[in-house]
């Protein structure tokens, strides 16, 4: 498509959403509209050169404004968070429906040539991720249905709307699954932060205040993979342009368990702490990872930055994020 026809970028005010937004303009899109329920002042990222609106996307009329005029949307936003916020937050978690159901509503009637919607890892049956020596998930293990509850749910019934409004209206929908998602720009403290911002905070904080314990949920064990935000952001695209119309994983196929994520903060940062392990706070299912077979059919490509590169980049901005709001206290480290 031409680099002058409207973008719109649904949750665009948060971490995706803003790398999503920079990535475009580097490209030199020129007609990009993000849109947020946050004040913007809260925004992850904030460009100049986009139009930037406030507006709760739960409501249709707010729909119909962000997405007027937009060739292709990116329907990123939902509220959600790391285990900690999903675990806790069902309901909230579920209302995230009215959201891609008005932006699908608002899609079709402003004859929107594309539609992107950023599903989750988390609609795939927990009755295959109970053990820690996991088979990578392949997209067919979404069914029969199994998800996690409240905010795997919503978004594995939000996939079969967007089936369902390509197959009856003709909008051109591609939903991809993403497989935690990490990189700077993100929420690093308060609650919705996700497991390699948290390790990288425990670690900082422990640095610097010389309080080397650090509390871990869960035994350890648990096994995940990790993808930098570059690689999300690529792959995204890739996936709106494409002619692929199932759900399509895009998450790096590089497994660790959360001990080895810890290793490597640890030894980014150049200390060793004591591990203590919560095994009463959330810590989802025990074992998860992307099969990316159907990625590399389809692209030639998958996920690709390993994960102490990224790692290394995110590790620096929380570091500094952290230092500039707490940096002022004594250091004992």
């Amino acid at each position: 498509m031409s680099k002058d026809q409207l973008i719109v970028i649904g949750g665009g005010g948060g971490f995706i959403g803003g790398h999503l937004a920079a990535d475009l303009l580097s490209q030199g899109y020129t007609n990009i509209r993000c849109a947020d329920i946050k004040p913007i002042d809260e925004w992850h990222q904030v460009h100049d050169a986009v139009e930037n609106l406030q507006l709760d996307l739960s409501e249709k009329d707010s729909c119909n404004q962000a997405c007027d005029g937009a060739a292709e949307i990116y329907q990123l936003a939902a509220d959600m968070g790391g285990m900690g916020f999903i675990e806790l937050n069902k309901a909230k978690c579920m209302l995230s429906v009215l959201i891609t159901t008005h932006m699908l509503m608002a899609a079709k009637e402003k004859g929107v040539k594309r539609f992107f919607y950023s599903s989750s890892a988390c609609v795939y049956a927990q009755g295959k991720q109970t053990s820690e020596d996991v088979i990578a998930l392949k997209e067919s293990d979404a069914y029969p249905g199994d998800a996690e509850d409240g905010y795997g749910w919503e978004k594995l019934f939000s996939e079969r709307m967007c089936r369902h409004f390509r197959e009856d209206f003709g909008l051109e929908t591609r939903v991809a699954r993403y497989h935690n998602v990490y990189g700077p720009e993100g929420s690093w403290e308060g609650g919705r932060e996700k497991a390699p911002a948290a390790l990288c905070r425990k670690v900082i904080h422990a640095k610097h205040t010389g309080d080397h314990d650090m509390e871990i949920w869960g035994d350890g064990k648990q096994t995940r993979s990790f993808m930098y935000i570059d690689d999300c952001v690529k792959g995204s695209q890739t996936l709106l342009h494409s002619d692929c119309l199932e759900p399509i994983n895009i998450g790096s196929s590089e497994l660790v368990t959360i001990n080895q994520l810890v290793d490597i903060v640890e030894e980014i940062a150049g200390i060793k702490l004591n591990r203590n392990y919560n095994l009463d706070a959330p810590k989802g299912v025990n074992g998860r990872n992307s099969d990316n077979t159907l990625i590399q059919e389809y692209f030639g490509w998958e996920p690709s930055i390993k994960l102490r590169e990224g790692m290394a980049k995110t590790y620096a901005w929380i570091h500094d994020e952290y230092m500039a709001k707490y940096g002022a206290a004594t250091s004992k480290a």
